[in-house]
């Protein structure tokens, strides 16, 4: 007998004394690691969501909005800011609500639909977060290039200089590149925030999907 038969029947012989697992025995530890995951990003929202808020509570004070006024951007900034907090608030709720489900659900499959609803829900709060990010940073900065302090000497100067065209090219062409790079790096902190509890949430998902087989 060759050496891989003497370890297929050693093999064989420990096998026989590992513990058999039942359905609902895997059932159970795939749920019970869903519910932990799901609880996790519950826990992460709430504690983005006081962080955004103490950080705007500290810096943004009545001087900060007297000059959000100076750049003629004080509506759009306050409108962003109530939606944001409405909005996180709803997210929040349904990371609790779909915490809710999995921790009361009795079947493979209304727990493979749950967990798809969480990788839904996760997918729609990193793009609107990043949406909000954009919205404000463009409209700080045009704020800023439009009706900053300096922004008249900046536009008469590339005027007098007949380089106006070029000034606003390079303008718009520099602002791009800015958001795009700050852009990438809010995806890339997504990313890494909920991107390794996505990924376990995908695995307990494929493990149910065999169970179902």
């Amino acid at each position: 007998m060759d050496e891989l038969e003497l370890l297929k029947k050693d093999w064989q012989k420990k096998e026989e004394h590992l513990p058999k697992l039942s359905y609902e025995d895997i059932y159970k530890m795939i749920w019970k690691k869903s519910s932990s995951i799901v609880k996790w990003m519950f826990y992460i929202s709430i504690i983005e969501f006081i962080f955004w808020a103490a950080i705007n509570l500290v810096f943004t004070d009545a001087e900060s909005w007297e000059f959000f006024k100076t750049l003629h951007v004080y509506e759009v900034t306050l409108t962003l800011t109530l939606i944001n907090y409405a909005v996180l608030l709803y997210f929040i709720f349904k990371f609790y609500s779909n915490y809710r489900k999995i921790s009361f659900t009795d079947s493979s499959k209304k727990l493979m639909k749950t967990i798809l609803s969480v990788k839904k829900t996760v997918t729609q709060y990193v793009w609107f977060n990043i949406a909000v990010f954009t919205v404000s940073l463009i409209t700080g900065l045009y704020g800023s290039l439009r009706y900053g302090p300096d922004s008249e000497k900046i536009l008469d100067a590339a005027e007098q200089a007949g380089n106006q065209t070029i000034f606003w090219i390079l303008t718009i062409g520099a602002t791009l590149v800015i958001v795009v790079l700050l852009l990438l790096l809010v995806w890339l902190f997504y990313k890494l925030l909920y991107g390794i509890l996505l990924k376990r949430l995908k695995k307990n998902y494929e493990e149910l999907r065999q169970l179902e087989i």
